[in-house]
């Protein structure tokens, strides 16, 4: 029998809330789209009416007054999200914040601690860990069939710069291709080393007519063991995805690594061993749908989520690494 279901306020009306995350959670099993908020109170019930949400505010501080609801999900610039976060959790709100979870490593820890001394459950919107491809790519590096991890490659691109008023293009509101995609390269190969790196060395194109954020950048992610991360990132690039996992016998290769999986597309894996290369098809899954579903039975039935919340601050320590890094041309060790 199906259980009870969390009601959800949405904190702001942004893409990525509209086209991917609303209508995840009204599909979900155990979600419920309450009520949806914005500073402009016409543009909020705009939202409303198209996703058949009850209930429309001229605030965030309204939303969060409203004790029907029990978790927010903030997809507002990343600036904000330390704040909104901690007001929420003042308000008594289970919080779900898009990534970045904020500009700093100290920002996050401060939003932990608030959600933490008012009890409720925060997490850090990375939706493509919900996918069990993860959980099967997992278990083939725990086989042994891939021999021992030499490194990890890869790479998330994309081209948006006919958007000149996009808040990726602010340096003050925290844009840059790092914050925005560098975070999912990562934050995989943390969660596929399942350890955290010494050090990191950037290299980035930071555009004078974009506001001198990081419009593409490089890097090197040192791991303990002599086992690094590779990777690239991008908003003014053609568009990728991917990533490959050199193992000491063979390789695993997701040609489609962060893409938003929905139901008739079947994501791949492939492995590669000697000459033999076998093809491993899964079925399709929103994954933002899952990431709705973990996060209710976290809250209402306390099924722990797969990642504790400091893993977020994890995160941030190696992205603050990169963006001094990238900045200053040096190689930079993480404390």
């Amino acid at each position: 029998m199906m259980g009870r279901k969390l009601k959800w306020g949405i904190l702001g009306t942004a893409e990525i809330a509209q086209i991917a995350v609303i209508p995840a959670i009204q599909q979900s099993e155990r979600g419920e789209v309450l009520g949806i908020a914005s500073r402009n109170a016409d543009k909020a019930a705009e939202a409303a009416r198209e996703f058949d949400i009850p209930k429309s505010y001229g605030s965030y501080d309204d939303l969060l007054a409203d004790p029907e609801i029990g978790a927010v999900y903030i997809p507002l610039p990343n600036h904000l999200h330390e704040e909104w976060t901690i007001r929420a959790a003042e308000a008594g709100k289970h919080v779900l914040c898009e990534k970045p979870s904020s500009l700093s490593s100290a920002g996050t820890s401060r939003m932990i601690e608030a959600c933490q001394r008012a009890g409720v459950i925060f997490a850090e919107a990375f939706m493509y860990r919900y996918h069990p491809k993860h959980r099967r790519i997992k278990e083939i590096i725990n086989s042994g069939e891939i021999g021992d991890i030499r490194g990890i490659h890869c790479t998330f691109t994309f081209n948006n710069t006919d958007q000149a008023d996009n808040v990726r293009f602010n340096k003050n509101m925290g844009g840059g291709s790092l914050y925005d995609v560098g975070v999912y390269p990562i934050s995989a190969a943390r969660m596929y080393l399942d350890r955290e790196p010494e050090a990191v060395t950037v290299h980035a194109l930071f555009s004078p007519e974009h506001d001198n954020v990081d419009m593409m950048a490089s890097g090197l992610l040192e791991f303990p063991g002599g086992v690094n991360l590779t990777f690239d990132c991008g908003m003014w690039a053609a568009n990728r995805s991917n990533m490959e996992i050199l193992g000491s016998k063979g390789t695993i290769a997701m040609p489609k690594m962060f893409g938003w999986e929905r139901t008739s597309v079947v994501p791949q894996i492939f492995v590669h061993v000697g000459s033999v290369t076998r093809e491993e098809r899964l079925k399709g899954f929103n994954s933002f749908e899952l990431q709705a579903d973990a996060f209710a039975k976290a809250v209402l039935d306390g099924v722990p989520l797969p990642y504790e919340p400091e893993d977020a601050v994890s995160n941030m320590k190696v992205i603050d690494a990169c963006i001094e890094s990238a900045r200053s041309r040096k190689r930079i060790e993480i404390g």
